[in-house]
């Protein structure tokens, strides 16, 4: 059965719809009530985001575009030290989608968002027309605690800079899939809960975090560098891509410093605490393969550099022109 305008007439078909796809996954006490607004339990200090996801193709090896906008909406709350609480999701689907794909998707948001302990409290479902394409938006909120600074203007002198795994796999994943090139790499689209949990647990002094999406490491640090008005310089031995994204690289011309990821963050955190902050990462869920990448100076403000395999310095700047559309 396919999505028909009808889906989208606010009538009989529409709540079929919702009962059927989405009501029977997200279910739970704030959303049963199907209220125009979700009354929710506040807190402190919130954390708020929000995000589109139009990633092309919908289902991708390792994941699917309703896992990627859990897990991009969390991480996002994350990197600001927030504990994520309540999510809501809005549905543009085009006539001609699947029923069953859209299943899929609804039973994949629920299961992540389980995994990362958020609730999915309210949504929306509009039909348009068009040829089976999905497309979806959300919004996060999380609560944070008061004592909580991170910020990507507080990179001092000596901090030192982490990544939380292998470059590129979202990225080559999705490029992969729309030029029918043959291999095994998965998407790293992950929600980074335990991570940074385990950071602020054990009282890490977090200056800045970011997960590492659209733009890539090279735009992340970038941004850093300018808040904080000093140098990151990287190690390019240290940068870890897995090597079948390197031979990928290699045949396609792409700088896995400017790949979009889906489950890395990049850290600057003290000096005193770095060692603890990347035992804390490895042996987090999806952060077996964090390393410690650079570090920050004050020698010119605004400015990342990479000292290379071969001996010379490379300055890496942010992302010009256009990187791969839809990704995300």
């Amino acid at each position: 059965m396919k999505i028909t305008m009808a889906h989208g007439s606010g009538g009989k078909a529409t709540s079929e719809l919702i009962q059927e796809v989405f009501a029977k996954e997200f279910e739970n006490e704030i959303l049963n009530r199907m209220e125009d607004s979700a009354l929710v339990k506040g807190s402190q200090k919130l954390a708020m985001t929000t995000d589109s996801f139009v990633v092309t193709p919908i289902v991708f090896p390792g994941g699917d575009i309703g896992h990627l906008s859990i897990c991009g909406t969390v991480n996002d709350l994350l990197m600001s030290g927030a504990r994520p609480q309540y999510l809501t999701c809005g549905f543009i689907i085009e006539e001609g989608t699947e029923i069953d794909t859209l299943k899929q998707i609804a039973k994949s948001m629920a299961k992540t968002a389980k995994a990362a302990g958020i609730m999915i409290v309210a949504g929306d479902t509009k039909v348009i027309e068009g040829n089976g394409g999905i497309y979806i938006n959300t919004a996060g909120v999380g609560f944070v605690d008061e004592t909580i600074d991170i910020s990507s203007s507080n990179c001092e002198n000596g901090d030192i800079v982490i990544l939380s795994g292998n470059l590129g796999d979202h990225h080559a994943t999705i490029l992969s899939s729309r030029l029918s090139i043959e291999n095994t790499i998965k998407s790293d689209c992950a929600p980074l809960n335990d991570m940074v949990e385990n950071l602020l647990e054990n009282k890490i002094r977090i200056k800045a975090m970011r997960d590492v999406t659209r733009g890539g490491l090279g735009t992340v640090l970038n941004e850093f560098a300018t808040a904080s008005s000093c140098t990151i310089e990287l190690q390019e031995e240290k940068i870890p891509v897995s090597d079948q994204v390197k031979s990928f690289c290699k045949i396609l011309g792409l700088d896995p410093f400017y790949m979009a990821n889906e489950g890395k963050m990049v850290a600057v955190v003290s000096k005193e605490d770095s060692e603890k902050a990347l035992e804390l990462i490895r042996n987090s869920k999806y952060g077996e393969n964090a390393a410690i990448i650079g570090s920050v100076t004050q020698e010119e403000a605004g400015m990342v550099f990479v000292n290379t395999l071969i001996g010379g310095k490379r300055k890496i700047d942010i992302l010009y022109g256009e990187g791969l559309p839809r990704i995300c």
